[in-house]
């Protein structure tokens, strides 16, 4: 169901987002989110493969995605992306064989780095990488991000090669899922402001959609965004639609606003 349509419910509906805006987005509050990582980067280059790999493990809870997530950039710092163009796949694939986050294996990390590697040699960059992906006519990210998400899988040598496959790790629009880590890394790249640090400017932020976790989710039932029971990909975008109302050239603006006081257990 969208917002009711009223004048009156519409300027009551944004008048509470841009209360929990100015409340809620600052950086004081990124402590609560892997997004602080990309945070000890200045290079575009090394925070797009640093938000990549933050993002995918961004499941759990918060301090132990960020303990995972550490130890998965330990072997890649100070320079991730200088890393990856220095070491050949068979190194990659040793420099994690002891690594594990939860249902993650260092071989499924190491596929995936294997991928980005071959990303960065074809295209310069994962920024690259994906524009090349999105038409004029396409509506949000989702199509690029399916393309993309497929060429990342055939690089990573988990099809008939000798990495693993990337199901759980990198999630496809294909799937039906909201892919909300996905659709997360993207609002990292994509947008710039005082919490978002994204740099890929081929990429339009009116594109973008929702990254719908349980915080987003139950906000958005409060909101009457969607009266949806699960959190799937219908949902992502019937919650995006919502959210274009109030920010058409920028839908996921409110978001990191909006789920901070589920995460930090703060009635509003």
């Amino acid at each position: 169901m969208h917002p009711d349509s009223s004048d009156t419910a519409f300027a009551s509906q944004k008048h509470r987002l841009d209360a929990l805006y100015r409340r809620f987005h600052h950086r004081r509050f990124v402590h609560t989110d892997p997004l602080q990582l990309l945070y000890l980067y200045d290079a575009p280059a090394d925070r797009e493969i640093v938000g990549l790999v933050a993002a995918l493990l961004a499941y759990g809870n918060v301090k132990a995605i960020l303990t995972g997530t550490r130890n998965a950039l330990l072997p890649l710092n100070p320079r991730p992306h200088l890393f990856l163009l220095e070491h050949s796949p068979d190194q990659i694939r040793r420099c994690f064989a002891d690594f594990r986050y939860r249902v993650t294996p260092g071989s499924q990390l190491a596929g995936l780095l294997i991928a980005v590697r071959t990303q960065l040699l074809q295209h310069g960059s994962l920024h690259h990488a994906f524009a090349r992906h999105l038409r004029s006519d396409h509506e949000t990210v989702l199509p690029a991000a399916g393309s993309w998400v497929d060429e990342l899988a055939d690089a990573s040598g988990g099809v008939g090669g000798a990495g693993a496959p990337l199901d759980h790790l990198l999630p496809h629009p294909a799937r039906g899922s909201a892919c909300k880590r996905l659709m997360l890394y993207l609002r990292w790249m994509v947008r710039n402001d005082r919490v978002d640090v994204g740099s890929w400017s081929d990429v339009s932020p009116a594109l973008l959609v929702a990254p719908v976790d349980t915080h987003l989710f139950a906000m958005a039932r409060r909101f009457n965004w969607t009266q949806r029971k699960q959190a799937n990909l219908a949902t992502a975008l019937e919650i995006t639609t919502a959210l274009r109302r109030f920010a058409p050239r920028d839908p996921l603006r409110y978001d990191f606003a909006l789920t901070r006081p589920g995460i930090m257990r703060i009635t509003v």
